[in-house]
């Protein structure tokens, strides 16, 4: 569905981006681990039209989409919530949503997207003649992804989605990435919680200093000795026997 092909991006006269290579396929939930600065933001701005690349290709379902505006890669269906929600805090709740609805291919559903969002998120009901920046920080993130639900994505980038939450409302938001996916909704998901992105992927992809340095499943990636120590805060941790599968790096499992 999703090909990036040696995407190189920079900001001024610093890399950001190096060559790197994801592909996502229809249905797939795939994440992209990494740390702080290592390029995870990047990439989905650079996916939204948000950035635009220096090199390399980029293409949805087989078309290019390098160079296009962030409105037309909406209008194609790609949706990006970004890192810290970025709610409208002076609108409702209600009004945060039907702004996620806006381009005329989620329009003709808006009815039909609201009352499913507050079916899965019903404290958003209660609240929705509440002002946005009323909420919690977790009540913020659930209408994040209402508002995504609106614009009807095909294809959704979540940045950082746990960030600064509490454990139970992590659960709630891995619940709601599971909603998207089970209703056929394709995630290229960021997040610093390693275990919390492998957990929910099919397929990881690992990010330093700007380059793709291992892509396999999710399962050999947990097991990898090198993404425990670097990436899921278990720097003393060791395989009682060694792990059932190596990562490969640099390329498709």
């Amino acid at each position: 569905m999703l090909r990036l092909k040696g995407i190189s991006a920079s900001y001024g006269p610093v890399a950001a981006l190096r060559g790197i290579d994801i592909e996502v396929a229809e249905g797939e939930v795939v994440a992209l681990i990494g740390s702080n600065g290592a390029g995870k933001s990047t990439t989905l701005n650079v996916i939204s039209g948000l950035i635009r690349p220096d090199a390399g290709e980029m293409e949805l379902l087989g078309r290019s989409i390098v160079g296009e505006t962030a409105e037309a890669i909406v209008a194609l269906g790609i949706v990006h919530v970004p890192e810290g929600r970025r709610i409208f805090p002076k609108l409702t709740v209600e009004q945060n949503l039907r702004v996620g609805a806006y381009s005329p291919r989620a329009h003709a559903k808006e009815k039909i997207a609201r009352e499913q969002v507050y079916a899965l998120f019903p404290r958003l009901h209660e609240r929705r003649a509440q002002a946005g920046g009323s909420l919690s920080g977790g009540e913020q993130q659930m209408l994040a992804f209402g508002r995504a639900m609106m614009a009807q994505p095909t294809l959704l980038l979540l940045d950082e989605p746990s960030l600064g939450l509490a454990p139970i409302i992590v659960e709630e938001v891995a619940n709601a990435i599971e909603h998207f996916r089970a209703s056929g909704v394709t995630i290229l998901l960021v997040e610093q919680n390693a275990e919390l992105a492998l957990s929910l992927a099919t397929r990881g992809y690992v990010i330093e200093t700007g380059r793709i340095v291992l892509a396999d499943t999710s399962a050999n990636l947990i097991e990898n000795p090198q993404v425990w120590a670097s990436y899921l805060g278990q720097e003393d941790w060791e395989f009682a026997d060694p792990p059932r599968h190596e990562a490969s790096p640099l390329g498709t499992p």
